[in-house]
């Protein structure tokens, strides 16, 4: 098991669940405190432990975990991102993940994409691309095969 300081400052001192600064000086034992968790159900994973809040991973062990999209993004029909994030990591390919109604809606749903993936997978090379379709324009999350 690694250190949590490691874990920390790997992840940048982020919450993989919430995606939201952890406070180094907060208390272990506090809800916003910082700690380790482990991916225990997925053995074959290269990143085994991942920076959480206290409250989200406790809160994860009785819920399942729902990444939130924010609500500034114009997205229509958003594919569950955990969902989206398992099938990368373990086929890889592309999957199209959400529709927008204007071609800049659509690059900064990308750019947000490429940059929680990169926390909430770390080490999985996924690039977000946009490409126009129907009237809309499509979302596409892709990465190597595994």
């Amino acid at each position: 098991m690694s250190s949590l300081e490691d874990v920390a400052e790997r992840d940048g001192w982020r919450c993989w669940v919430c995606d939201e600064p952890v406070d180094p000086g907060m208390s272990v034992n506090d809800p916003r405190g910082p700690s380790v968790d482990s991916r225990t159900a997925d053995r074959k994973a290269k990143v085994a432990e991942r920076l959480a809040h206290r409250g989200c991973n406790t809160r994860k062990g009785a819920v399942k975990v729902v990444i939130a999209w924010p609500d500034r993004l114009h997205v229509a029909e958003p594919a569950p991102l955990i969902t989206v994030a398992g099938r990368l990591e373990r086929k890889g390919g592309r999957e199209m993940v959400a529709r927008c109604p204007t071609r800049q809606d659509a690059q900064e749903t990308a750019d947000w994409l490429q940059d929680r993936f990169s926390r909430l997978v770390p080490g999985l090379p996924v690039t977000a691309s946009v490409e126009a379709g129907g009237g809309q324009f499509l979302v596409v999350l892709a990465t190597g095969r595994r």
